[in-house]
This record gives structure tokens, C-alpha cells and sequence, in this order.
């Protein structure tokens, strides 16, 4: 039987694995696409838009479900970060590329909610995944600053922006991962 905890690794874990899964499904059926050149809302708006968008949607979902779960196991800052970075995926899906604005505030408040949970997470966890935890979520920041700053250092558009997602994508498969299979009954 799972407890809270183990639910809510159970859907982070598989709302960020499934997104892999998806981002690469998206990538190899849109014709033409370069990971360099390219945004990964780009997937959102050509031939494989039904596949990027369920994902991103199922991703935020799957998160909100995890935050809602263990909303006690994660004390309230967690869980408000893992909401806010949960609400950004959903709009990003909802509010694909061509709706502007709408589509840059949500994957902004991915990006950045995404690596502050990260890093934020860290002083919750023990090492090694403590570590893990601050470095990816460091990583995915850095990025994000060099993104908006307009420096993809030799990466591509496309590239810089997925120094910021996978980290963070990578962090949550991890941060499920140990919620899975911790006895710890909190972080928080």
C-alpha cells in the first residue's frame, strides 16, 4: 500500500518521465526539427502539437496531483513551489507558442519555479540527493538567465532552453524516485 509520500513520488515520477517521452516522440515526428535551432514549444504549434501539448498538460497535472497528496508530507513552501512550477506546465500546454504573451509568463513560471523548487528542495533532502537537488536546480537557473540574456553559448536557441528544462525534468524524475522508496514519513 502507498502512503502520501509514495503517491505523490508515483506521479511526479511519471508526469516527468512520460514528458520525456512525449518531448522526444514530438521531436522525432515533426519533420525537420533541430534541438539547437529550435524552441521546445515549437513542438507545441507544428505536426506534433497533439503529442507536445498532452504531455506538457499531463506533466503539470500529474505534479499538482503529487503537490495535493503529500501537501502535509511537503510543508507549505514546497508545496507551493511545486504548485506554481505544476500551473506553469498546464499553461504552457494550454497557451501554446502562437497565443504570445500568455505562452512566455507560463514558461517563465516553469523555467524559474521549476529550478527554485530544485534548489529549494535541497535543504529538505539528504545527500547525494541533496546535492543533486541544488546542482540541477542551480543549473536550470543559470541557464534561464543566460536564455533571457540572449547567450546560448553555442548551443542554439533550442539548446540553452533545454539546459534549463531537462536539469529540472531530471531533478523530478529523481526527487519521485526517492519520494518512492524513502520510509522517511516528511521533508518538511
Amino acid at each position: 500500500m502507498l502512503d502520501e509520500r509514495k503517491w505523490a513520488g508515483l506521479l511526479i515520477f511519471v508526469g516527468a518521465a512520460q514528458f520525456v517521452i512525449g518531448v522526444m516522440l514530438a521531436e522525432a515526428l515533426y519533420p525537420g526539427y533541430h534541438v539547437g535551432d529550435r524552441f521546445i514549444s515549437d513542438l507545441g504549434v507544428g505536426p506534433s502539437a497533439a503529442i507536445f501539448n498532452v504531455s506538457v498538460i499531463f506533466l503539470g497535472l500529474f505534479v499538482l496531483a503529487g503537490a495535493y497528496v503529500a501537501r502535509k508530507v511537503f510543508g507549505l513552501i514546497l508545496t507551493i513551489l511545486i504548485v506554481l512550477t505544476g500551473v506553469g506546465a498546464i499553461g504552457v500546454g494550454v497557451f501554446t507558442e502562437d497565443a504570445g504573451i500568455l505562452h512566455s509568463i507560463f514558461s517563465l513560471i516553469t523555467f524559474l519555479f521549476g529550478g527554485v523548487t530544485a534548489v529549494w528542495a535541497a535543504r529538505l533532502l539528504k545527500p547525494p540527493l541533496s546535492y543533486i537537488s541544488a546542482i540541477m536546480g542551480a543549473i536550470g537557473l543559470v541557464a534561464l538567465g543566460l536564455f533571457i540574456s540572449g547567450f546560448f553559448l553555442g548551443l542554439g536557441q533550442g539548446g540553452m532552453e533545454r539546459m534549463i528544462a531537462y536539469p529540472i525534468v531530471a531533478w523530478a524524475m529523481a526527487f519521485g524516485g526517492y519520494l518512492m522508496t524513502s520510509p522517511e514519513p516528511a521533508l518538511g
